[in-house]
């Protein structure tokens, strides 16, 4: 299994999820059908506007995605930055 870091993980202007690796691009990660998305264009990993699913579901997900579909396992740095994501949930994603 590969690892890679994530740079960031945010919440964008359309109340996206978003988690952008290091390194690894998952383009095709729409064949896991769980929802998750890439932006080709600025190359991270997203999920749609939560609707019954919590953020913190979606950013599971999404680690869940990356490790099914490419046997990549997305990290947690002290580098990562955290944009528009509330303390309850970054400390419900860094456990």
């Amino acid at each position: 299994m590969m690892t890679d870091t994530i740079l960031e993980i945010g919440i964008d202007y359309k109340e996206r999820l978003f988690v952008i690796p290091k390194t690894e691009i998952f383009e095709f990660i729409y064949r896991d059908a769980s929802g998750v998305n890439w932006d080709i264009n600025g190359q991270f990993l997203y999920s749609p506007k939560p609707t019954e699913m919590t953020y913190f579901d979606w950013f599971r997900q999404i680690l869940l995605a990356t490790k099914g579909e490419y046997g990549c396992e997305l990290k947690i740095t002290s580098e990562t930055n955290w944009t528009n994501i509330p303390n309850e949930l970054k400390n419900q994603i860094c456990g």
